[in-house]
């Protein structure tokens, strides 16, 4: 039981480690780390770039979560296969926050989790993406939406009885993503926070 966990760990962590989000800027002339949030995540990128690599930034970036979790789930069969995608899935969201390709600077891995957890637990997933719309479409905030979308997975965990395994790993990775968020909270209470719509200063590569 041991090795599957820390294989799908270690796998999760260099797959979540891709950096979709530097390079798609960096074939743009642009350092992702240099401009906006100063984060590689979807959100930075459509906010300096536009729509269309940001939309193909979250997709990577969501695909490699997906990718992180199936493969163990695939390979091995009941609570090991469970066990094994649920090490992937903290293996990647800390691959993608602190990414050995770009000296430990990341995302705040709301689109890696959400990939993985559309493998894992897609019920849940299902219902934190209705969050995150419903929430997007009223405050039009972005952060505020990750947030709240990431606290609904252990609620839901919790509320279907799925498992101490998921519940508990479904909050730590909740906490994580908040903790990510800790500056984008405090542009929130102070009413500072970009919202989807306000235009950003263009980024010359």
């Amino acid at each position: 039981m041991f090795t599957p966990l820390i294989l799908a760990l270690v796998a999760g962590y260099f797959l979540g480690s891709l950096p979709f989000g530097y390079l798609v800027a960096r074939a743009k002339g642009v350092n992702i780390f240099e401009v906006g949030s100063k984060s590689s995540g979807a959100t930075n990128v459509r906010r300096v770039l536009g729509n269309g690599p940001g939309a193909l930034v979250l997709f990577l970036d969501a695909l490699k979560g997906a990718a992180a979790v199936g493969w163990p789930m695939f390979v091995y069969s009941d609570e090991v296969g469970l066990g094994a995608g649920l090490s992937a899935l903290v293996g990647a969201v800390l691959g993608h926050s602190f990414s050995c390709f770009t000296q430990f600077k990341g995302g705040k891995s709301v689109a890696t989790g959400a990939g993985a957890f559309l493998v894992l637990f897609p019920i849940g997933a299902g219902i934190a993406l209705a969050v995150f719309g419903i929430t997007l479409a009223i405050g039009r905030v972005v952060s505020l939406s990750s947030m709240l979308a990431a606290i609904a997975l252990p609620v839901t965990a919790w509320i279907l009885d799925r498992g101490t395994g998921l519940t508990v790993t479904c909050t730590a990775i909740a906490a994580f993503v908040i903790f990510r968020h800790r500056a984008n909270i405090s542009r929130i209470l102070a009413g500072t926070e970009n919202k989807i719509g306000k235009k950003s200063q263009s980024v010359q590569p």
